[in-house]
């Protein structure tokens, strides 16, 4: 029993990092409507820039954590200005094609500077395991749940309580409508890209020492992230949870049943059968290209 106590407490962990990623995909999403394939590379850049601010440039450790975000977040703006912006009123293919292509470039770019191992950062607060009834827990994964619901909450505030993020909300259902209110839709699709890259930037921070991070990380949990909000249900907050929770574990319940390797394999299992029976995802929504 201890051992798929286990395997579901390893699932949580993993689906905490799916589950941000795929918040990243709704926050652009239900703003702008732009899916950003690019979202994983967030995570990987965040990782690799926590390295190199901590241990190559010297800075304190928080001070490396909040520079980095930054850093991801800078590159996000101006990712859309300088080349998502330009091809706003495209089809819903050009876009996804334009991101996979820039996420395809910040891999080149980090394998130029970094190489092809993985850069791991030290645990936010120490490497101790917790251990109850054979069941081991590492501190960190706890650091990583809690930032994944801290986030969900504050997304929940922030498009139900806020007036930024009813404006946020609007410029995605009507934006010429919300340009007459007065409503900036240009600020609010760059608002979504820098809560959305600093949602990755900080799962890549938080996981980059459970599970340290190659320059092909990105793409590979960009597309795991990807398939947790479809499976919650496209654009909802609370599927992008639910979808990365469940994912996670039953990735890992196969992780601990089948050969090293197939877990990535699942993720993409359960896409092609959800598009076939359950296309709405958990929660009933779905992204069809006349939502554009």
């Amino acid at each position: 029993m201890s051992t798929w106590i286990q395997y579901i407490v390893t699932g949580i962990t993993m689906g905490s990092i799916y589950a941000l990623i795929g918040l990243g995909y709704v926050t652009i999403y239900r703003t702008s409507h732009v899916v950003n394939m690019a979202q994983g590379s967030f995570v990987m850049i965040g990782a690799f820039f926590g390295f190199s601010f901590l241990k190559e440039i010297g800075l304190p450790y928080w001070a490396s954590i909040i520079v980095s975000i930054i850093a991801v977040v800078i590159i996000s703006v101006a990712m859309y200005l300088l080349v998502l912006k330009r091809i706003m009123k495209s089809s819903l293919v050009n876009m996804i094609l334009a991101t996979v292509g820039l996420s395809l470039l910040f891999e080149s770019l980090i394998l130029l500077k970094w190489g092809g191992y993985t850069k791991p950062t030290p645990s936010f607060t120490g490497d101790r395991l917790l251990s109850v009834g054979g069941v081991h827990v590492a501190v960190q994964s706890l650091w990583v749940v809690g930032l994944m619901v801290v986030i969900f909450v504050g997304l929940y505030f922030l498009g139900g309580r806020t007036r930024v993020g009813k404006q946020m909300t609007a410029t995605a259902t009507n934006p010429n409508a919300a340009r007459i209110s007065g409503i900036s839709t240009q600020r609010m699709i760059i608002l979504a890209f820098v809560i959305s890259s600093a949602i990755g930037a900080i799962g890549g921070l938080a996981i980059n020492s459970v599970i340290p991070l190659t320059y092909q990380s990105g793409a590979v949990w960009g597309l795991t992230g990807f398939v947790a909000a479809i499976l919650g249900g496209w654009g909802s907050s609370g599927g992008a949870v639910i979808g990365g929770l469940v994912l996670g574990i039953i990735q890992s319940i196969f992780a601990g049943v089948l050969p090293a390797g197939w877990q990535d394999g699942i993720a993409f299992v359960i896409l092609i059968l959800l598009l076939y029976f359950r296309p709405q995802g958990l929660l009933g929504t779905t992204m069809t290209e006349g939502e554009m």
